[in-house]
């Protein structure tokens, strides 16, 4: 009962965004022309690490499109969601608005993550998906059922790692209300993700699985594409995702006792 509540409540949030986006049209034509021209231009970009040997350690370019792929669906998924909802945080703590969120009868972190939609997002989405479909043929890759739950997994998983790393930095608003200079840092490090992890050295490839899990946000499942990913590694990043999911819970309500509202 409880979770058709929370699906109602998103159905409502979903519509009252996209009722908002859609009065300026051209400007959904504007952002699809332009997510086409960034993922154009990604490409371009990882074509040139290729251009002299045709690989980067064990990876061809055919398959660093698969990278592409995952990253262009989770940065889609970053502008949709993550972007928009996450960076009102520090809007509420510096106007005081956090209280009415704090006061209305449904989780606040649930409010303060899904209440707004930017659809030009999904475009990329799309654009990761259909890169993906042609990653697979161009690769040969032969699609199961055990292939596509793994696939799902892993895709999950880093969207759950992706949103706490954002959720944890725009948590921390409540001391420290000029953030925005961290999630352009953030952002700049998940750049990073449109590249193979065997392109970094070795000191570089533990500095991003262990302190800054690119790694397990679009290698692992690129690796689970090609059938290359150990199991181990899949066992990893779904604990690694648990631990990041809860750890973010814990840190919003640990915050929270330090929050000072409008009215104190």
């Amino acid at each position: 009962m409880k979770s058709r509540k929370y699906l109602k409540v998103y159905r409502q949030f979903l519509h009252t965004s996209l009722a908002s986006e859609l009065e300026y049209k051209t400007n959904i034509l504007i952002d699809f022309i332009t997510a086409i021209l960034s993922l154009i231009g990604s490409i371009f970009l990882l074509s040139i690490f290729f251009q002299n040997d045709g690989g980067i350690g064990d990876w061809k370019f055919e398959e660093a499109l698969i990278i592409q792929g995952i990253y262009t669906i989770l940065n889609g998924i970053t502008n949709t969601w993550f972007n928009p909802n996450l960076t009102e945080i520090v809007k509420h703590v510096r106007e005081g608005t956090l209280d009415f969120v704090l006061l209305k009868p449904i989780d606040s972190q649930f409010f303060i993550s899904l209440k707004k939609i930017n659809p030009s997002g999904f475009l990329e989405i799309m654009l990761g998906f259909f890169l993906l479909i042609y990653c697979i043929k161009i690769n040969q890759i032969n699609l199961n059922l055990g292939f596509l739950t793994l696939c799902l997994i892993t895709i999950i998983c880093s969207i759950s790692i992706l949103y706490s790393l954002w959720f944890f930095i725009s948590t921390t608003t409540i001391w420290f209300v000029k953030t925005w200079n961290a999630t352009e840092v953030l952002r700049s490090f998940l750049y990073i993700g449109r590249f193979p992890l065997n392109s970094f050295s070795f000191s570089l490839r533990i500095f991003f699985s262990v302190f800054i899990p690119i790694a397990f946000l679009t290698t692992i499942p690129s690796e689970v594409f090609l059938g290359l990913s150990q199991l181990w590694k899949i066992f990893v990043e779904i604990i690694v995702a648990i631990v990041f999911l809860i750890t973010s819970r814990k840190f919003w309500s640990f915050a929270l006792k330090f929050y000072t509202s409008a009215s104190s």
